[in-house]
């Protein structure tokens, strides 16, 4: 490759990143904490997000949209991310997360709270079941979520709706176990 198409290569990249992160960059942040509650370790996702979403720009061919693309390398390098946290906190299925305790109170009424009890709901969840969450909460639909993740649209509805279900009853009725 000549110093020129390898000039022009990166100004593409560039253009393909400064874009992305313009578009996106809300949204990232918002994938970034339902991974990380740690605003420190937060800040250090999201900063190795956009490195990796720059990098990637080198090889995207457009035969996806760059949303997919986005969300591909975000979720991706997200979900590295907890695997190297994994090492020091147990990560939990749907279906542990259905043993914890009751940690609803009388004051999370208030719309802060609920969230902040939601996102903590979420970020107990595995990576491939919060990712999922994390893109249907984005409004993506089923077959975009299938695209990111590799599942089929069906199969990608069908654990959305199981972990909404779940993630509803925990949140709601407090560890009640009648699934």
């Amino acid at each position: 490759m000549t110093e020129q198409n390898r000039s022009q290569a990166t100004a593409r990249q560039d253009a393909l990143y400064e874009e992305a992160a313009a578009d996106y960059g809300a949204a990232l942040e918002r994938l970034a904490r339902a991974y990380e509650a740690d605003a420190d370790k937060r800040r250090d996702l999201l900063q190795e997000i956009h490195v990796a979403m720059w990098r990637s720009f080198a090889k995207f061919d457009g035969r996806c949209s760059p949303r997919t693309w986005i969300y591909r390398v975000a979720h991706n390098t997200a979900t590295t991310h907890v695997m190297q946290q994994a090492r020091a906190a147990k990560m939990m299925g749907i279906e542990e997360l259905e043993e914890l305790p009751d940690t609803s109170t009388e004051g999370d009424s208030d719309r802060r709270e609920a969230l902040e009890r939601l996102l903590a709901l979420i970020q107990k969840l595995r990576p491939l079941d919060r990712q999922l969450m994390v893109s249907y909460l984005e409004g993506m639909d089923a077959a975009a979520i299938g695209e990111i993740t590799g599942l089929s649209a069906t199969n990608v509805a069908t654990k959305i709706h199981r972990v909404k279900a779940l993630l509803a009853r925990r949140f709601h009725e407090g560890g009640r176990h009648d699934e």
